[in-house]
């Protein structure tokens, strides 16, 4: 089950970020993590009521709310850092940020076995490799280098978080929507303030391009809920460190989509690194 539910996490996250990364050629970055969130929040405050989740109220909450703070400073410093590029070392050096999770779970006393070490090392460099590393070509700026490894910290540690936020699953839907209300506040303080210092906050075009992009921006924001569920799910089912890297697949995911819809080529490289993804799962899953 912590498979399954691990790899269904990983599709859902691949699948999200696909999706935002088409949104965000039209629409400014942050007002598309704003109003993705938005709509789960509603979607969620909806669940929450229906199920009696607010019941379940405790203090382990906090971790959903550190989620909800972290992850958008994540995103911000991952946005800028591919700014400065080059996104093909900026992408694979963010997904290393399941070392985090994994981190945690050999603190608490997981203890794979050697198929499963092996299954996670694998893993791991097929994940790098699948981002398509650059070798050789321009350089990179120290600065996107950190900002990189910030956004990795801040990614690694909402999966960490997000894990401990509840232990049932009524519990869960209140931990999510706990985590969604501090993205929005965090996230539309920090659309405010760049609003304020002259940024974008529509997309040319004006609201209408929002609305007419409102139920892609709602799978984009679902989709996120959905893959943190699972992966709740996931952490709690079996050992954190089988679960976190086999949930950090979801950049073999994205590039995948991008070659079936958008017909983007992958590199030998990619390849490899999706192939490697694949031995990693499969000695996971049967170590």
């Amino acid at each position: 089950m912590t498979a399954l539910f691990a790899l269904a996490t990983s599709l859902l996250w691949g699948l999200a970020d696909f999706g935002g990364g088409l949104l965000t050629r039209r629409i400014p970055a942050l007002t598309v993590v704003v109003v993705s969130q938005i709509i789960a929040v509603l979607v969620l405050g909806a669940i929450v009521l229906a199920t009696g989740a607010w019941s379940e109220a405790g203090p382990e909450l906090w971790y959903a709310a550190g989620a909800g703070v972290v992850g958008p400073a994540a995103m911000l410093a991952f946005y800028k850092a591919l700014a400065l590029g080059p996104m093909g070392v900026v992408s694979p050096l963010g997904s290393l940020g399941v070392v985090v999770p994994v981190s945690v779970g050999l603190l608490v006393g997981d203890r794979p076995g050697l198929l499963q070490f092996a299954g996670i090392g694998v893993a791991i460099l097929g994940v790098v490799l699948a981002g398509g590393p650059e070798l050789r070509g321009a350089p990179v700026q120290r600065q996107a280098v950190l900002l990189t490894l910030v956004a990795a910290f801040g990614f690694g540690s909402v999966m960490a978080l997000i894990a401990e936020a509840s232990t049932t699953v009524t519990g869960l839907f209140l931990a999510l929507f706990v985590q969604r209300v501090t993205n929005v506040l965090v996230g539309g303080g920090a659309l405010y303030a760049s609003v304020k210092r002259g940024g974008r906050g529509l997309p040319d075009g004006g609201p209408a391009v929002v609305r007419a992009a409102l139920p892609a921006l709602a799978f984009v924001g679902l989709a996120d809920v959905a893959a943190n569920g699972t992966y709740a799910i996931a952490a709690q089912q079996g050992p954190v460190t089988v679960a976190a890297v086999l949930a950090s697949l979801y950049p073999v995911v994205t590039a995948l989509a991008a070659r079936g819809v958008l017909k983007e080529r992958l590199r030998a490289v990619q390849a490899a690194g999706a192939g490697l993804a694949l031995v990693g799962t499969v000695l996971l899953a049967t170590g």
